[in-house]
């Protein structure tokens, strides 16, 4: 026996059709049947092939009883045991089963005359030409059944393409194309056949009609003309062409697919684009426009399929759920690369002001996009030789080593961003990174010459805003610098452009803080600390978020508050010397004084000869609060 469920439903007996019902919902029944992995209760089937007929029971059974007539002709493959239905077709040949088992073996691990029969086999859709209208429980099933076969025709062309070069070849390239528009791939292979069997003027036309059609979606053409070029160029003159410097990578590249809402009440549209409006401010993302992804969504392409015809590294996804009085928005970063979840979560939400409600989700979503993004593109750097790595892919190394806040390791930090910066000179993020190495060798004394590198820092944010006067983090840097320098007021107007920039920047509300808690205003410096930690709230500086709210709580003479702030930043991981220091003089300050004393016992341990002088050295603060910690370090015998 042989069933076909992609493209018009049929049943084969000993190579013969048998007579199929009219009914759609028989149809329907045996592909559900089918593909379902296990066997379906009979109240479940009711639920998703019929919306509230007066018998749902009573035509499951009619139903059944046609597919028995069906399919039971030598034996017993409708199999229905107390509620539990489902069909045994161990022996018989089906189609998408087939496919599944190969696709699970992996499409390169079959033989190519297996691959070419299994092609054959997609007639068309899932259950093509079956629709069942007003149940939007089977219309969602079958839409999701259509796309994965899809997906699988694509990935099983591609293969079968690379691996075996026939007759059929440019046939199969064009049913590639038909399911896959905007696959560069797909084009690439194409003008690779027509190339080599000599039919450039064919060629020619196809790469035109090709941007034009990528022209109109708003998509890049611009490597598919490229590769035409090269595979144009006899290889003889290949050799005598001039080497071409490849353009350094400084931004991963994501697409941000349109959030799906169940009830189409068009908040997913809005929250998508101001998704994609926010991290495109970031300035460290290469970010798809609103008219490509909304296009390729229209088109029924998923998130997967999208981001590889986009050819980018990530992709987001997200749907909107709502329930009496509240809403829930569920968002998913993928690894466009390999299909891995890099990051998912679940936000909950109100609708008693939904706009508000939005504007929230919408930071907490871009900044954690953001961050999961920077920390697995340095997982990926860490795990390549140094030597093979790119700007980009150097810059991120930096930054692994960056956020350890000791010696050692900024020394590394500084070595790749300096490499990276050569790679590509006009690299914003990496200056700014340099700078911050810098900031850490004088704010953490690292380095004898405290001057120098206090200059080195200012000159590197400077080489960061010439690069990218738009970046928030070249501003970051910037602000960072000045403060180094003693210019507050300058500082806090870089850290201001900043987050003006950018109002989901973590770092420069952090920064913010950091300023206002010690010459600055101590509530302003609270409320940015706040900001930073719900913005950011695994972020490696989360020490010297906690640590700065401390030392605002201390100029509001608010001790008590002061000395739980600055004991959670020691809690946190990398937390250096200035961070203890912080908690032993809040502590003092708060009549602890015993547990203060083990906080400077803990400092003597890594650092021997550090002292209250080391600590007002590194921070700016007024005479008064620079009094006030000093008379808390002599009550805790932490004064030289």
């Amino acid at each position: 026996m042989e069933i076909r469920i992609l493209g018009p439903t049929a049943v084969m007996r000993n190579g013969c059709p048998v007579p199929m019902p009219r009914s759609r919902k028989v149809r329907a029944l045996l592909a559900y049947l089918t593909l379902s992995p296990h066997a379906v209760s009979r109240s479940r089937l009711c639920a998703v092939l019929w919306d509230v007929p007066n018998d749902p029971r009573g035509e499951l059974r009619w139903c059944l009883s046609k597919l028995r007539s069906l399919l039971d002709h030598e034996r017993r493959r409708v199999v229905t045991e107390d509620d539990q239905v489902c069909l045994d077709l161990g022996d018989a040949r089906v189609d998408v089963l087939d496919i599944e088992r190969a696709a699970l073996a992996g499409f390169d691990n079959v033989p190519p005359a297996e691959l070419c029969e299994l092609c054959d086999r997609f007639g068309g859709d899932v259950l093509d030409g079956v629709e069942i209208d007003g149940n939007p429980e089977f219309a969602g099933w079958l839409a999701a059944q259509r796309q994965r076969y899809r997906s699988l025709h694509v990935e099983l062309l591609r293969t079968l393409v690379s691996r075996v070069s026939s007759e059929d070849t440019f046939r199969r390239l064009q049913v590639w194309l038909e399911l896959a528009p905007f696959d560069t791939r797909a084009h690439e292979v194409m003008l690779d056949g027509l190339a080599k069997a000599g039919r450039l003027r064919d060629a020619e036309n196809h790469l035109a009609a090709t941007i034009r059609a990528f022209e109109a979606e708003g998509l890049d053409w611009v490597p598919l003309r490229d590769a035409w070029q090269q595979l144009r160029t006899p290889r003889i003159e290949s050799a005598a062409l001039p080497v071409v410097a490849v353009v350094p990578r400084r931004r991963a590249s994501v697409a941000v697919m349109p959030f799906t809402d169940r009830e189409q009440g068009g908040i997913a549209d809005g929250l998508t684009e101001d998704v994609i409006m926010q991290l495109a401010r970031l300035r460290v993302l290469f970010v798809i426009a609103r008219g490509s992804v909304f296009a390729l969504a229209e088109r029924g392409v998923g998130p997967q399929e999208a981001a590889r015809v986009l050819g980018v590294d990530y992709v987001v996804s997200g749907s909107i759920r709502r329930t009496k009085g509240c809403f829930t928005v569920s968002i998913e970063l993928a690894d466009a690369r390999d299909g891995r979840i890099v990051w998912t979560n679940a936000l909950d939400g109100v609708t008693d002001d939904t706009l508000a409600v939005l504007d929230s989700i919408v930071e907490r979503i871009v900044s954690a996009i953001a961050e999961e993004i920077e920390t697995e593109e340095s997982r990926r750097a860490v795990l390549k030789p140094p030597s093979s790595l790119d700007a980009w892919e150097a810059y991120h190394r930096g930054l692994w080593h960056m956020y350890r806040f000791n010696g050692p390791d900024n020394c590394h930090a500084e070595h790749f961003f300096r490499a990276a910066v050569a790679s590509d000179p006009t690299f914003s993020r990496a200056h700014a990174g340099l700078s911050f190495t810098h900031f850490q060798n004088a704010f953490l004394d690292l380095t004898p010459d405290r001057s120098a590198q206090i200059d080195l820092a200012f000159d590197e944010a400077r080489r960061s805003l010439a690069s990218d006067d738009q970046d928030p983090a070249a501003h970051w840097a910037m602000g960072r610098a000045l403060w180094l320098r003693g210019e507050n007021a300058e500082s806090i107007g870089e850290l201001e452009r900043s987050v003006d920039l950018s109002p989901n920047f973590a770092l420069g509300h952090y920064t913010l803080g950091f300023v206002h808690a010690q010459q600055g205003d101590p509530k302003t410096a609270i409320g940015a600390c706040n900001y930073s930690r719900e913005l950011s709230p695994f972020d490696p500086l989360q020490f010297a978020m906690l640590a700065s709210r401390a030392l605002a709580h201390v100029r509001l003479d608010e001790h008590a508050e002061a000395a739980e702030w600055a004991v959670k930043a020691t809690a946190r991981p990398n937390a250096h010397a200035h961070i203890l220091a912080i908690a032993a003089g809040c502590l003092s300050l708060a009549n602890r004084a015993t547990e203060a004393r083990r906080f400077v016992a803990r400092i003597r341990e890594r650092l021997p000869r550090y002292s209250i002088e080391d600590f007002l050295r590194a921070f700016h603060f007024d005479t008064d609060v620079e009094s006030l910690f000093r008379s808390s370090a002599r009550r805790i015998e932490f004064a030289p």
